[in-house]
């Protein structure tokens, strides 16, 4: 899979969010510097999945700021303070920046290349002949040559995933961000999906990847984040992190789920 677009730089300095009285980060401080993997691994309820949704804005956070570049995400800074940014605003940040969940979210009512065109079509108002051209291409790379045609239901689960993927490659984001994405997905059907992602990383985009398959994540990252907590416990390289932890929070999880 060859390089899609131009990778990014990610900063989260002092970043906090809260529900009600619930801490769910508390001072989250990361850089991925461009063409970086960075796996994110950690108990359910740590913080992971809300920290992904803070990059892209989908949750606003209370304290710190996060950068993509250097440019603010979802305010912009008035001073000594920061402005919150109009929807319509975040709504063009969030065209860098890629998502996909764990659930597929694909429209059922439209094919495969339909799903992949709507947004550069609708959102970005390009032409639909160059859109349709390049989702062929992209629904080709991710191995589903065969499949433009069939709707969501007509597909396996691993087959929808990558769709999605495909689908918010058809935006070139700078940066790709994958909330445990095989975790819907039968056992048999997450190697289809991982092959795609280290594809992927291997052209040198940027990726943020909250995963509970250690594996890849110690295949493909080139670094790993512990998260509990709500706070970042540990981070390091793949060798360091899953197999010379140095924190013992690190190393009961790895003997859980390993």
């Amino acid at each position: 899979m060859s390089v899609i677009t131009a990778s990014a730089e990610v900063e989260l300095r002092g970043v906090h969010k809260s529900f009600g009285h619930t801490a769910v980060l508390s001072g989250i401080d990361l850089t991925i510097k461009p063409q970086e993997v960075v796996c994110v691994i950690g108990p359910s309820g740590s913080g992971k999945s809300t920290m992904l949704r803070c990059i892209n804005h989908l949750e606003q956070i209370d304290a710190g700021e996060i950068r993509i570049d250097g440019e603010l995400i979802g305010y912009r800074a008035v001073g000594d303070r920061l402005q919150g940014l109009s929807e319509s605003d975040i709504a063009a940040q969030r065209v860098a920046i890629g998502m996909v969940f764990q659930r597929f979210n694909l429209f059922a009512h439209k094919t495969a290349l339909g799903n992949v065109m709507e947004a550069p079509v609708q959102v970005l108002g390009r032409d639909r002949a160059q859109v349709r051209a390049e989702a062929i291409e992209l629904l080709e790379r991710v191995g589903l040559s065969g499949r433009i045609d069939h709707y969501p239901h007509q597909l396996s689960g691993g087959q929808q995933q990558r769709v999605a993927i495909a689908r918010a490659l058809a935006m070139k984001p700078r940066v790709m961000l994958f909330d445990e994405p095989t975790s819907a997905l039968d056992p048999e059907l997450v190697g289809e999906v991982l092959e795609v992602m280290k594809e992927l990383a291997a052209s040198g985009m940027t990726m943020i990847v909250v995963t509970h398959e250690i594996a890849f994540a110690k295949e493909v990252a080139d670094i790993v984040v512990f998260m509990d907590g709500g706070v970042i416990v540990e981070q390091g390289p793949p060798e360091a992190v899953l197999v010379h932890p140095q924190h013992e929070r690190t190393r009961a999880f790895l003997r859980r789920v390993l």
